[in-house]
């Protein structure tokens, strides 16, 4: 099978304003008609879909249709007489743009719960769900608030807002799937199976049921365009103990010489077959990951005879810890990416300074340089550019209606990555505009002196993600700061730019972090209805070399981000003398990896940023 050489579009992220609040009204009117003929008194209404995704196809953005609200995290419930929308810290203000008020009420995820709501429900309410769009873990929790109420919560399908939202949802994607060569991926197929399998056979499973669609990529080594900004492939996967597979896909997705790409021990089958397949498991041991699959799965695998067994999607793991070969790749694909980044950002440091650019121009001129630099797939997520007040929001995402033009006296974040066949990239810059002020370089010098501790630490195997985020924290918690986002998060490689199971944030995560996982390294400040500031590099466990004497073998961070960090915004005497030596190699590196990649003046540029504290 021959690579993708699909051609990228000449630019990626729109700008216009895809919902606006007042669907809310009509939308919640019909979805409550249909719930009425169901003689149901709530519906319970997740962002996810059928594939637990984070990022959705135009088709299954059930949430959006109904709410407005665009965001990537979140949920609802829409009772007869009220509809409440949850939604995290990060999406604060853009759900309460994005929603009638009238029709919403808009609570934060943080002490409220869709739980919590349930169980306040009058004794003997019918709450609807649809047990495709929720995990068996999140559902659990809903049923024992339920049960605690006195509520009844019923399984439909088709579900009520699809039958609201009738003919005019978006036909679902059918993307073609194409290889992801052994040059990027570095082990085949069928060792991945054959490893996979031989663990499923010693622990006394018959098959390990796979839905997530980036274990479905890892595990074949293929990709896909169902999800945007992810080259996630939709579809279930059934992996034998034998390493045989079948792989349930809808046929539109078949390019020529898919069969042969995945081999003899693969089997392609429409999505309509795997109930036979689940049939043929009666009576024997089937892995599911209740956390990635849907409570669907659990009830068809109940359903079939098989044993449902509960435990981590074998390809979890596996994923996480990039091999050599991806590992080389995605650092290829970052130095490649830092040259964007450098032009970008001597473009913000001279004729931005002069022109004043919108945060929408910033953006674009941003993608413009990557789509120019050649190989690029798509973003792996719509770029952040948020100047002054916008900054503050961790997940602004500027629109038309929002477009704010720079000016002198601020800061410009911009959060972006993009997707290469070799790797993800995922980067924050914060620029000054003009002169800063003292405040400016007090709080950025405080969230830099976190990402050095965090690039720098030592630690023992066993250690989690968990154990090293108040790393970053420290110097802003010294003074009475923090930040509610997450400190760091998984990514792939030509794969999501979240990724787990690993995870660097004060909520507990149970997973070791292990050699070639690659993390994010992004501690910030928010100043609310002024200014943002965050670092944001990746980086991946290693080996880490330890003094002489040294009793414990240690990880450690090696780097994959190479552009400048804006020096005008360092208050030089706030830094100790091994944190100046960080920043002084630090950008020694970029000059020496990214400078033979850019234009002579910006490498004279580039020279001058970069030059010793």
């Amino acid at each position: 099978m021959t690579p993708d050489t699909r051609s990228a579009p000449t630019a990626f992220q729109q700008f216009d304003v895809t919902t606006h609040p007042s669907q809310g009204v009509a939308n919640v009117a019909a979805l409550r008609a249909e719930m009425r003929q169901l003689g149901l008194d709530g519906f319970i209404v997740p962002h996810e879909d059928e594939h637990q995704n984070e990022y959705l196809p135009d088709a299954n953005e059930r949430l959006a249709w109904v709410s407005g609200f665009t965001g990537s995290a979140g949920s609802a419930i829409v009772f007869l007489d009220r509809a409440i929308l949850y939604a995290d810290g990060r999406y604060t203000l853009q759900s309460r743009e994005q929603t009638d008020r009238s029709v919403w009420e808009v609570k934060d995820f943080h002490g409220n719960s869709l739980a919590d709501d349930i169980a306040a429900a009058p004794a003997g309410s019918v709450i609807g769900y649809d047990a495709s769009l929720i995990s068996p873990t999140g559902l659990n929790a809903l049923l024992a608030a339920a049960a605690g109420a006195g509520v009844e919560l019923k399984s439909l399908s088709p579900n009520p807002l699809d039958l609201a939202w009738g003919s005019a949802r978006p036909a679902q994607p059918a993307a073609p799937i194409v290889p992801q060569p052994l040059e990027h991926a570095g082990i085949a197929s069928a060792d991945k199976r054959g490893q996979i399998a031989r663990n499923l056979k010693a622990n006394g499973l018959a098959a390990a049921l796979i839905t997530a669609p980036s274990s479905l990529a890892w595990l074949f080594n293929i990709r896909g365009g169902d999800v945007i900004r992810s080259p996630l492939p939709l579809g279930q996967a059934v992996l034998k103990d034998d390493g045989s597979a079948e792989l349930f896909i809808e046929p539109a997705k078949v390019t020529d010489g898919l069969l042969e790409w995945l081999g003899n021990e693969v089997s392609i089958k429409t999505p309509a077959e795997i109930e036979t397949t689940l049939a043929g498991l009666s009576g024997r041991n089937v892995l599911i990951d209740a956390a990635l699959s849907s409570a669907y799965w659990l009830e068809a695998l109940t359903s079939a005879g098989a044993k449902p067994f509960l435990a981590d999607d074998p390809c979890l793991l596996p994923k996480a810890c990039k091999n050599a070969t991806e590992i080389a790749g995605t650092r290829a694909a970052h130095i490649r990416d830092g040259a964007v980044l450098t032009e970008f950002l001597h473009w913000v440091a001279t004729e931005a300074q002069e022109t004043l650019p919108t945060e929408i121009e910033v953006a674009k001129k941003l993608e413009s340089l990557r789509v120019a630099a050649g190989g690029l797939k798509d973003l792996s997520f719509d770029t952040i550019s948020g100047f002054g007040p916008h900054g503050a929001l961790p997940h602004y995402r500027v629109t038309t209606a929002s477009d704010l033009r720079i000016a002198p006296g601020n800061l410009l974040l911009v959060d972006s990555g993009a997707q290469f066949a070799d790797g993800t990239t995922d980067v924050t810059r914060t620029m000054a505009i003009g002169t800063p002020t003292a405040e400016h370089k007090r709080m950025f010098t405080l969230v830099l002196k976190g990402h050095i501790a965090l690039a720098t630490v030592k630690f023992p195997a066993g250690t989690t993600g968990t154990h090293l985020d108040a790393l970053a924290r420290q110097y802003l918690w010294a003074e009475g700061f923090d930040y509610d986002h997450g400190t760091g998060h998984g990514v792939g490689v030509y794969l999501g730019v979240h990724e787990g199971p690993q995870r660097i944030a004060k909520a507990l995560n149970r997973y070791a972090l292990q050699t070639g996982m690659i993390v994010s390294n992004e501690p910030g400040f928010y100043k609310e209805a002024d200014f943002g500031i965050r670092i944001e590099n990746l980086q991946y466990v290693t080996e880490a070399r330890i003094p002489k004497g040294g009793e414990r073998a240690m990880h450690g961070f090696a780097n994959l981000t190479w552009a400048p960090i804006d020096r005008s915004l360092i208050a030089v005497e706030m830094l100790s003398p091994a944190e100046r030596t960080y920043m002084d190699d630090y950008h020694a590196e970029v000059v020496r990896l990214v400078g033979p990649l850019v234009k002579p003046e910006v490498r004279a540029w580039l020279d001058e940023v970069c030059a010793p504290l």
